[in-house]
């Protein structure tokens, strides 16, 4: 059972919102104001977070960026009446992983939180210091891609990327979600950005034909090994 910490000031739709995830089978714990919510998950153990805006004592936007201070990898989505676009940038900055503007119907938060957790779950699978990929060894910690007796230095972008195209290999990747979870944006700049590593990752592979990375235009690519 997935445990989320909600954060939500709002006492009835907090109650309704708890009350129809845990029919969800989510274990959840919730917090009445941010102050609450960042003491709350300071002494705990979370999966995911649901974050108000809008709190009393700390909105949710410092509270996002004092519980990343603590877990870099928490997923977090930003729940909010404001529909501001400069508002929207900014969780989406922070890293939140989703923005949902109030009102809402609660089964879209559900389908949000079982993608980014299944999404999460992915990234969770590769344990290994180094995996083969086709003809390649990739060590993830020292940040090298081996061939035979060569090897290659990679940056740490790079081997984000590679190991996410690995995690995502022989399926379609959206392109927005590899900006989102690699870059951190899907901004004009990160998109320009990720098309010069993917060249850049295409010429690193050329040696093994059983590996393919194919751009299929507006919908994302695909990481394929044969």
């Amino acid at each position: 059972m997935k445990h989320i910490l909600l954060a939500e000031d709002d006492f009835d739709f907090g109650s309704i919102l708890k009350q129809y995830l845990e029919i969800h089978n989510y274990s959840v714990t919730w917090a009445k104001d941010g102050k609450e919510a960042l003491s709350i998950f300071s002494e705990g153990k979370f999966d995911i977070c649901v974050f108000d805006v809008m709190m009393p004592k700390m909105d949710g936007f410092t509270l996002a960026e004092k519980v990343v201070d603590i877990d870099p990898e928490i997923p977090f989505i930003f729940l909010t009446a404001k529909k501001m676009k400069e508002d929207k940038i900014r969780g989406l900055k922070l890293g939140a992983d989703d923005y949902i503007v109030k009102p809402f119907e609660a089964d879209i938060l559900v389908l949000k939180l079982q993608n980014i957790l299944k999404r999460t779950r992915k990234v969770e699978s590769v344990k290994e210091d180094v995996v083969r990929i086709g003809n390649y060894e990739f060590d993830i910690v020292n940040h090298q891609l081996k061939l035979n007796e060569e090897s290659q230095r990679l940056t740490e972008k790079e081997t984000l990327l590679i190991q996410y195209l690995w995690e995502h290999r022989n399926a379609m990747i959206k392109r927005e979600d590899v900006l989102k979870d690699v870059w951190g944006n899907d901004d004009f700049f990160s998109g320009r950005s990720m098309d010069v590593f993917i060249s850049r990752l295409r010429k690193y592979f050329k040696e093994d034909n059983n590996i393919n990375i194919e751009s299929v235009r507006g919908v994302g690519l695909t990481f394929n090994i044969a």
